[in-house]
This record gives C-alpha cells, sequence and structure tokens, in this order.
C-alpha cells in the first residue's frame, strides 16, 4: 500500500515534467519555424543600424527588466571570442532614474519614454518586452521611438495584445499564455538576433 501511495505522486511528477519540457520544445519550434523569414529581415535591419553607429535600447518591467539587462550585456560583451562589441543599454539599469519619476508625481507610464527623449537618436533601436502587449510604459515608449524614427522591435506573447498592433518595425509574439515560455522562447529569439547580426557583419561590404 505504501509504495502504490509512493508511486502515484512520483508518476504525476513525471507526468509534469514531460509536459514541461514538452511545451518549452514544442511552442519555440513553432515560433521560429514561423517567424524565420521575418528574424532574417529584423537582423539585416539591426545590423545595418549597427554598422552606422546605432545602438540598442531595450526595456521591459519585472521580470523583462533583467531580459532588457542580459540584451544589452549579450551585445557589449560578445561570449564568443573574436565577435565585436557592440552598443546596447538596458533603460532599467538605472533604479535612481525610474524611481525619480514616481518621487516627483510623473506618470510612470512615461519612465521610459522619458528616457528616449533624452538618450534615443533616429538610427538606434528600441527593443521592449511585454509578455502580454499591454505594459503602458512599454508603449509610451514604442510611440515615442517610432516618432524619432527609431527601428522598433516588440517582443510580446499571448495575443500580442496591443503591442502587436502598434506599428511597430518587428513584433515578435510567442503564441503560448505560459510566462515560462514566453520568457524561454524570447531570451532565444534574442539570442538567435545576436548571432545572426555578426553574421551579417562578417560580410560588411553587404552593410554600405
Amino acid at each position: 500500500m505504501m509504495i502504490t501511495h509512493v508511486d502515484k505522486p512520483q508518476r504525476k511528477l513525471q507526468e509534469i515534467v514531460a509536459q514541461r519540457f514538452d511545451k518549452s520544445v514544442s511552442v519555440p519550434e513553432i515560433f521560429f519555424v514561423s517567424e524565420a523569414a521575418k528574424i532574417s529581415q529584423v537582423c539585416w535591419a539591426m545590423a545595418k543600424r549597427f554598422h552606422q553607429g546605432g545602438r540598442i535600447l531595450a526595456f521591459g518591467n519585472g521580470a523583462c527588466a533583467t531580459d532588457a539587462h542580459h540584451v544589452a550585456v549579450e551585445f557589449v560583451h560578445p561570449v564568443i571570442v573574436g565577435k565585436r562589441a557592440l552598443p546596447a543599454l538596458a533603460l532599467t539599469n538605472d533604479s535612481a532614474t525610474l524611481t525619480a519619476y514616481r518621487v516627483h508625481g510623473k506618470n510612470a507610464e512615461s519612465e521610459f519614454r522619458e528616457q528616449l527623449k533624452i538618450l534615443a537618436r533616429p538610427v538606434d533601436m528600441a527593443l521592449g518586452f511585454s509578455p502580454d502587449g499591454k505594459c503602458e510604459n512599454v508603449l509610451e515608449a514604442m510611440k515615442e521611438a517610432r516618432g524619432r524614427g527609431l527601428l522598433t522591435l516588440g517582443f510580446a506573447g499571448k495575443g500580442g495584445g496591443v503591442l502587436a498592433n502598434a506599428g511597430l518595425d518587428f513584433c515578435f509574439t510567442v503564441p503560448d499564455d505560459d510566462p515560462f515560455v514566453i520568457q524561454e522562447t524570447h531570451e532565444t529569439l534574442y539570442h538567435v538576433l545576436w548571432e545572426l547580426v555578426h553574421v551579417f557583419f562578417e560580410h560588411e561590404g553587404l552593410l554600405e
């Protein structure tokens, strides 16, 4: 009886783990197959911006703030020897600036937008994370970026929300509601972007 009682939870745990692994494989596979052409296009566009002296300005909320940090580190400190460092900045790095908007009674939805007003140049790239596509401060920042001529890149999940219909140059929506799967797919995506941007840089004549 005791062995049977132990076996059932173990089988249930194995089922949960198997389902998690299956989803972590199947959702990204579907995503990358469907988005392959657009990924190639965005890497070409990014490489041209970098070639012209542009920078990535990345931002997001909560756990997505760490993705913004990760993007900046990937490009500024290449993990592969021989790959060039490319300029990138996470707007979530400066907690003093971010919290100052709240202390001084400014609309918290404007925190990324206000930073873009100061830092962004037309040649730059704005990369915003919003798992449900509805983060107001990300949407406000993207609107500002579009108005300033930046290349605009959105990373969303679920149905893409407002972000998917915000007129961005490129918006990538992971077709799932699971926040962990969305984040995992986004992480793989910006690793792929990093790698393919460097492939274009190996043929710089194409970027003129």
